[in-house]
């Protein structure tokens, strides 16, 4: 539960949930399923961020479905001097720039999704169910080795095998934050750093965000003391660079609506998104 949910009862609820994953990348939900996953998790609005890829599923920046508004959006890795950060991007129009930056992407993702299927199959001696597919990422590896005969659960397989610094583990192409900072701005009504406190240097990735339009406030981080602080932080530094501030439950299993931006939050960001 995030900061404000607890202590904001008058506020309590997310309006939106703008940090979803489907199946075009490592989620679950496709996209006719999106209404009834929102209206189960009490939202009515979704963004749908699939890590380096546009949901080729989504013909417009913003459409409706079944009573649910739902935003074309994109979860881009990139890549700084200090750290990895991830970038969300929002209400994404057609970009030459920005698709010829994911369709790169997704190439090397099937490229090296195919060299780790094979360091575990070799290792283990085991066959994976994969697709190598657009989209592919290490979750739906996971998924396929703790379906197999390997003895690891979803977790473990992080935690044994193709975690960072695991043994089937394979480098990808990740661009630099400059060349996607660029592209997604010149393609997307807003632009944000994702949760800040999952990086090995929180502060200096808040630094980063200074750079764009939003950060990512609302956010499950665990423990109600240290989202407290996190979030108090990430609330200084918005006032400081006169960032919005999103959020969402980064789902990627059918449940929405954990987290994401209270109405007093989300009506400035309707307003790039849902009025652009």
């Amino acid at each position: 539960m995030s900061a404000d949910r607890a202590d904001a009862p008058d506020d309590a609820g997310p309006a939106a949930d703008l940090h979803v994953h489907t199946t075009a990348s490592d989620g679950v939900l496709t996209v006719p399923e999106l209404p009834a996953a929102a209206r189960a998790g009490g939202v009515d609005v979704v963004a749908v961020t699939d890590h380096d890829r546009i949901h080729p599923d989504l013909d417009a920046p913003v459409t409706t479905s079944h009573g649910v508004t739902v935003v074309r959006g994109i979860e881009l890795r990139v890549e700084t001097d200090e750290q990895r950060l991830d970038l969300l991007g929002y209400g994404v129009e057609a970009a030459d720039e920005l698709r010829s930056i994911t369709e790169r992407i997704q190439a090397d993702r099937k490229r090296r999704g195919a060299a780790i299927v094979r360091r575990v199959e070799a290792r283990l001696d085991v066959d994976l169910d994969v697709e190598l597919r657009a989209g592919l990422g290490r979750p739906n590896i996971a998924r396929a080795i703790a379906e197999s005969d390997a003895p690891y659960d979803y977790d473990g397989a992080f935690e044994h095998l193709i975690g960072d610094d695991g043994p089937c583990y394979v480098e990808r192409y990740v661009p630099t934050f400059e060349e996607g900072a660029e592209v997604l701005q010149e393609a997307c009504a807003l632009v944000g750093l994702a949760h800040p406190f999952r990086y090995p240097d929180p502060e200096r990735a808040l630094d980063r965000a200074s750079e764009l339009d939003a950060v990512e406030r609302y956010y499950p981080y665990s423990g109600a003391s240290a989202a407290r602080e996190e979030t108090a932080l990430i609330d200084e530094r918005a006032a400081d660079a006169d960032l919005l501030r999103t959020g969402g439950s980064d789902a990627h299993d059918r449940t929405l609506g954990v987290d994401g931006p209270p109405k007093s939050a989300f009506d400035a960001i309707a307003e790039r998104l849902l009025d652009r």
